[in-house]
């Protein structure tokens, strides 16, 4: 239930979310200084921040900025949760990670970046993927949570576990050139269900994998959600609870809209199977009648030139992964005009067509998608380019 925010609403007044620890030690005092003088938190609010454990969900692009300010600020105990590898890739926006992290787990290169910041900081690594089997388990030792989950399903989890356990969180997103930020409160005012009652249909939204997102974005929405873990510990300021703060870097323009409790919602009492609400089916590769991979492709794209076979190869992907690489001989329409239902007639159905995207998930979509439409002779590729780089021109650079 959202609405555009006209004037300076009036905010729920929030307590401090944790009490201060005991007295700062001189390196302390030294250390935060540039805090202490503040008024609004001086001692004591430096004291809640060391007193405080914050939970990050993911050491990527929200996460990197996020660990470091949380760190340099003093929070006492940072959890983060992840269990991905550093990737090449990464590195535009992930700047907790440096070159010599790639290949390495996420977790333990943002542990030993925030360890070189601020050692006072301890750090507890969960390398894991979220899911309804651990979320309670692993909130219940935090007092914040902060969500830089970059899929649907993982932000709905995480808003659902965190009601449950009453517990606020802040949340940030980003796609391109756009951000957001909010704080969500089941106990005090709306939580993401509010702001998006259904998950929009599967495949609709590129991630940033496939859509891109420009790196800087990461730092202002990142440092944003920071300011509002410190607001909501140590109890000062206007919290964005009940809003949502809107950044488009390409503009240079931040707005705000509002958002409202819904007076009919049930209670959130119990985790359900996010990627069923979201629409995530399960990947198609298992169906080997239409699975095809990458050295079967290249068999059929030789066959193809040598006029022994007549096949459409459909790349799936957006238009810039396609610049970056692509398999030669094969078509571009895009995953979000197949599902849209815009491009049926540019696919024959008189003649066999293999989908492919990245890894294999996008084309396995488009693959159930087709074969709903009434198309019989259509197939994907397992892994996607990714697979085909691999295993067959390794010469190619992958992203």
């Amino acid at each position: 239930m959202a609405s555009t925010l006209t004037a300076n609403d009036s905010s729920v007044s929030l307590k401090p979310l944790v009490e201060p620890a005991g007295e700062l030690t001189p390196a302390e005092v030294e250390r935060y200084s540039r805090h202490l003088i503040i008024p609004e938190i001086g001692a004591v609010g430096q004291r809640r921040l060391k007193n405080a454990k914050v939970l990050v969900i993911g050491a990527g692009g929200l996460g990197s900025p996020a660990l470091l300010y949380l760190a340099a600020a003093g929070v006492g105990t940072l959890g983060i949760i992840d269990d991905d590898v550093v990737d090449l890739s990464n590195l535009q926006r992930q700047v907790i990670h440096g070159v010599a992290d790639v290949g390495r787990p996420k977790i333990e290169s943002a542990r030993d970046a925030i360890a070189a910041l601020n050692p006072l900081v301890e750090v507890r690594l969960h390398n894991v993927r979220l899911d309804a089997s651990n979320a309670l388990e692993l909130f219940a030792d935090y007092d914040l949570i902060l969500d830089g989950a970059d899929n649907f399903a993982t932000r709905y989890l995480v808003n659902d576990a965190a009601a449950i356990l009453g517990k606020p969180y802040v949340w940030g997103s980003i796609f391109r050139f756009d951000g957001q930020v909010s704080v969500f409160w089941e106990k005090h005012g709306p939580t993401y269900r509010d702001l998006y009652p259904e998950a929009p249909p599967a495949g609709s939204v590129p991630s940033c994998g496939e859509g891109g997102v420009f790196g800087m974005l990461c730092a202002a929405v990142g440092s944003l959600m920071v300011t509002e873990a410190v607001k909501l510990i140590t109890g000062v300021g206007r919290s964005l609870l009940g809003r949502v703060a809107l950044f488009d870097a390409l503009g240079g323009s931040w707005r705000e809209i509002r958002v409202s409790k819904d007076p009919v919602a049930e209670p959130i009492t119990e985790l359900t199977d996010y990627e069923a609400f979201c629409g995530i089916t399960p990947a198609v590769s298992a169906d080997t009648e239409h699975t095809v991979t990458a050295t079967q492709l290249a068999t059929m794209l030789a066959s193809r030139k040598a006029g022994l076979k007549d096949f459409e190869l459909v790349d799936v992907r957006e238009t810039g992964e396609h610049n970056i690489v692509s398999i030669d001989g094969s078509v571009l329409i895009p995953q979000g005009r197949i599902l849209a239902g815009e491009a049926w007639a540019e696919l024959p159905q008189d003649k066999d067509i293999v989908f492919h995207c990245k890894a294999g998930t996008r084309s396995a979509n488009v693959l159930e998608a087709a074969r709903k439409a009434g198309y019989q002779r259509v197939s994907h590729l397992d892994g996607g380019i990714l697979a085909w780089v691999r295993d067959v021109e390794p010469q190619k650079p992958v992203y």
